[in-house]
């Protein structure tokens, strides 16, 4: 026990620790959904118990953070594909583990997050010549400078933005948007409702307290192309969508709700010029997208 590393974290920095724990603890599985042998190793040198959290948490909350991860590599991957040479940044990293699993050994990788977060990953996950960190506030602007644009950029959110105020957040995609044309931005949200019971089933029930609670529930995807005219939504689509065959039937059933009242999606957006909406051209409403097809890695 000597040898592992303590953790002193702030309430809202605490629950980086649990989609560690979902992936590792899915790695460790007979079928797992997704591979992270990085998050598996981690969660073996740190001194901290899980076994409180993971008591109160039920299935369907692990697998949503799985969910989420598989729709991020998979958005990485297809744009590595016509981008091989892309800049990603990853806001509000916190131990996130992505670059291990889409590395094309091309990219530029940026990993940003608040220093006391940035000191422990530091700990754990070094830096790598195309793996930059960038100890700072997701809403402050000195870090922009150090992104690389001259190449295609992607900003990946996963798991950051509900804590957060409509105001500021409204602000940050804004300024990116001016600051990073033809840039993108994937990110997971929930609707008001899944806000809620988000609040009640994971945060509470790990024994977090109210300085954990997610704030941001987003009603609909079109409410951001009201914020500025250069955001252009180029898909959304359920959190679980083809990853429902492989649960269990009440799982199954949970997600399936999930996805049918819009409680947990992933939105995928383009910085553009203003006056140019993809979106505009699609009769689908807040359907822009389908399900995304995973392909699952035994």
């Amino acid at each position: 026990m000597a040898d592992k590393i303590q953790l002193e974290l702030g309430n809202v920095q605490k629950t980086l620790l649990l989609p560690l724990w979902g992936r590792a603890i899915e790695t460790q599985k007979p079928l797992p959904l997704l591979i992270d042998r990085a998050a598996a190793q981690i969660i073996e040198k740190l001194e901290y118990d899980f076994s409180e959290s993971a008591r109160h948490l039920s299935a369907i909350s692990q697998l949503g953070w799985i969910a989420r991860s598989l729709h991020i590599d998979a958005a990485i991957k297809r744009l590595l594909e016509t981008h091989p040479t892309a800049t990603i940044v990853n806001l509000g990293c916190g131990l996130d583990t992505t670059f291990d699993r889409v590395d094309n050994g091309c990219l530029t990788w940026y990993d940003l997050d608040l220093p006391d977060v940035m000191a422990l990953r530091k700990q754990l996950i070094p830096e790598q010549e195309r793996r930059m960190y960038i100890a700072d506030s997701l809403f402050s602007h000195d870090w922009l400078a150090q992104v690389n644009s001259e190449k295609k950029v992607l900003f990946v959110v996963a798991g950051v933005l509900y804590y957060f105020e409509e105001t500021r957040i409204r602000a940050f995609v804004n300024h990116l948007a001016g600051r990073f044309p033809g840039a993108e931005l994937i990110f997971d949200a929930s609707s008001p409702i899944g806000i809620k019971m988000a609040n009640k089933m994971v945060i509470k029930a790990s024994g977090m307290d109210e300085k954990s609670f997610l704030q941001w529930g987003l009603p609909s995807v079109k409410t951001l192309e009201l914020w500025d005219q250069r955001i252009n939504i180029i898909a959304k689509y359920p959190m679980f969508g083809a990853l429902k065959k492989h649960f269990q039937f009440k799982d199954r059933m949970t997600a399936w709700l999930s996805d049918v009242l819009n409680m947990q999606f992933m939105v995928h957006v383009r910085f553009g010029k203003e006056g140019i909406r993809e979106s505009d051209r699609s009769e689908q409403g807040d359907n822009l997208a389908p399900p995304l097809t995973i392909s699952i890695d035994k």
